[in-house]
């Protein structure tokens, strides 16, 4: 059972820190992006070191009180936030955001876990080298949360999640202990790894202080196109001719519908897209090659040929300058304020079997359409099976109207995920708003084994509480 933290608790910590390590609550640290709840707390502690964040778990431990991680703030799932029960601490990495080490040789940067992520792509670009990890939130959040969650983003087709991004770890147990995993070795096989069980986590056992980040090689030549394509299936099959193509080479393979473009057009109307009225469904391809070769545009306009001669693609754009891929990519990173501005019912971070995703799709619209009367925007990740299968209100309706229909349209669309041995969270996390849905779908051994963990590094539950687990 925990308690809150009151005035005797917090007067006792302040004891123990630095005079303006605690502060009064500001509204940043007590909302998320989507407005969907208001976290409460009765302090946020702003630890400059690994040391202090010891001293704040330590003394939370000992009185039972919940401590909240926040690294920046733009989490979709409520994982940054409490919003009933005793009352916590957020717990802010912003002041630890210093650059720990660089070292070219090894392509590796070891950094604080407030580093922003713009920043950890700014040194990264100092050393010749680029931190793959793209995300629309880049310029706010940081990189502990980013580990935190296992942030997916643009990149994944080539690079991998944020944990394949990792080599090692600093962080602090629930009781205090200093977890010292700042390695950078690529091979270590000595017994557990901790860094993978932290990573992914999102704070419930524990807090993620620094990480060795690896680097990797700047293109030589990169190259991007918005091709329309019949549909999924043939986005799909596309997807498999490149990868015969330029197998490594490939860094996104974007699905957009045409639903996306038209809430832009609706929203964000001097976002434009090449294509005209736009087609049912496009993709947006981004390729980077080595020195030697060859020219990225011409990879791609022999992929458009091959992808026209089997019916594959309806038209297409290719980009001849890096003005041109930025305006490419803008599309395909305004889609997601676009929703914002229509507002969704429900939004769902899914991903499926490659070779399932078309019947998905087929199958998920008329089921929801027994439910009511939708717009869907389909887009997202098609080359890691990382859909945004996000649902919205029909023309002159509101999502307000559909309050009630909420839950439904996310057991619908959950459902069929799961019956297609898919996943209801593919790079969000489970945060608190999909506690309910790892209890009901979910492996019971592998529920039965989160939860031995949990209880064997933070039995007192303070670390995140409310979070992925029921308590």
């Amino acid at each position: 059972m925990l308690n809150s933290a009151d005035l005797p608790f917090l007067d006792a910590l302040a004891a123990e820190l630095p005079d303006d390590c605690l502060r009064p609550p500001e509204p940043r640290y007590l909302t998320e992006p989507r407005g969907r709840w208001q976290g409460q707390a009765a302090a946020v502690a702003l630890p400059r070191s690994a040391a202090e964040v010891a001293t704040i778990l330590r003394a939370a431990n000992r009185a039972r009180v919940g401590v909240v991680p926040w690294g920046g703030g733009t989490g979709l799932v409520g994982g940054q936030l409490q919003p009933t029960g005793p009352l916590p601490v957020v717990l802010s990495l912003e002041r630890m955001a210093g650059l720990r080490g660089a070292y070219p040789a090894e392509s590796v940067l070891v950094v604080e876990a407030g580093m922003v992520l713009a920043q950890v792509q700014a040194e990264a670009e100092k050393l010749g080298r680029i931190f793959p990890l793209a995300l629309a939130s880049e310029g706010t959040c940081q990189i502990g949360g980013n580990l935190a969650t296992n942030a997916g983003g643009l990149n994944v087709l080539r690079y991998g999640n944020t944990r394949d991004l990792c080599l090692g770890i600093e962080a602090v147990l629930p009781d205090g202990t200093l977890f010292n995993g700042l390695k950078r070795l690529r091979k270590d096989n000595t017994g557990y790894d901790l860094r993978h069980l932290l990573i992914g986590a999102e704070g419930t056992l524990g807090v993620i202080t620094a990480a060795s980040l690896r680097l990797y090689p700047k293109p030589a030549e990169a190259g991007t196109a918005l091709i329309a394509v019949t549909d999924p299936a043939a986005a799909l099959a596309l997807l498999s001719l490149a990868e015969s193509r330029l197998s490594g080479m490939i860094s996104g393979f974007e699905l957009i519908s045409r639903i996306g473009l038209d809430f832009l057009a609706e929203t964000m109307p001097e976002v434009t897209s090449p294509l005209g009225g736009g087609p049912a469904w496009m993709v947006l391809i981004d390729i980077g090659l080595p020195a030697g070769f060859g020219v990225a545009a011409d990879h791609l306009a022999a992929l458009f040929q091959a992808g026209l001669a089997a019916n594959l693609c309806q038209d297409g754009v290719i980009a001849s300058s890096e003005a041109q891929r930025a305006a490419l990519w803008r599309i395909r990173e305004s889609i997601p304020e676009g929703n914002r501005r229509i507002g969704a019912v429900s939004s769902h971070d899914i991903s499926l079997p490659l070779s399932l995703i078309p019947q998905f799709i087929d199958q998920a619209g008329p089921a929801l359409a027994k439910i009511g009367d939708w717009r869907i925007n389909c887009f997202g990740h098609l080359g890691d099976g990382n859909l945004h299968y996000n649902v919205f209100p029909n023309h002159g309706k509101s999502r307000k109207d559909h309050e009630n229909q909420r839950e439904a349209v996310k057991q619908c669309v959950h459902d069929l995920v799961d019956a297609l041995g898919g996943s209801v969270s593919a790079e969000h996390g489970l945060g608190r708003l999909k506690v309910d849905d790892l209890l009901r779908y979910g492996d019971g051994g592998k529920i039965a084994a989160m939860r031995a963990i949990k209880a064997a590094l933070d039995p007192n539950g303070i670390m995140n509480p409310g979070a992925i687990l029921q308590s």
